[in-house]
């Protein structure tokens, strides 16, 4: 039989403060994705007050991969089974989550930066630059301290 994708479970991480700082970076990302997707609609408006080229297109493109790129890093950071591929996937979308919102942070946005979506007001300035580059940090630690490393069978 054969399997194209086997879950494995995590590798052990480097400490136990890395793994509780991976359960607070979750917990945020949680946070933040289900604020902006409980307003999805009024969420891309305010992606797209950071002048974004292209307007409206490119704010729901960007809009979009941030929230998918949120979701998708749980898995990572929860230390859940799953295939060494999909582990690599995980860890690629909790670095890039809080990369891209410090790459709209430095677009020297006004009025609310949409960090926690369009029901919570967080506003853009240096707030939202503190908050972002705290996130940033702590997924570059998260992901140097859960290294993933190959599991499983080895042929």
């Amino acid at each position: 039989m054969i399997h194209l994708a086997r879950a494995y479970k995590a590798s052990e991480p480097r400490s136990t403060i890395v793994k509780i700082a991976a359960w607070v970076y979750a917990a945020a990302l949680a946070v933040m994705a289900v604020t902006q997707l409980f307003a999805f609609h009024e969420f891309i408006p305010l992606v797209a007050n950071y002048g974004l080229p292209d307007g409206y297109g490119t704010a729901m493109l960007v809009g979009c991969v941030i929230v998918l790129s949120e979701i998708f890093a749980l898995p990572y950071l929860l230390r859940m089974p799953l295939s060494p591929l999909f582990r690599w996937c995980s860890l690629l979308c909790s670095v890039v989550a809080p990369l891209l919102w410090l790459w709209l942070t430095l677009m020297m946005p006004t009025g609310n930066s949409g960090l926690l979506g369009a029901k919570i007001d967080v506003p853009a300035g240096p707030v939202q630059f503190v908050a972002v580059l705290v996130l940033a940090v702590l997924a570059v630690w998260v992901a140097w301290g859960l290294r993933p490393e190959r599991t499983g069978p080895r042929k």
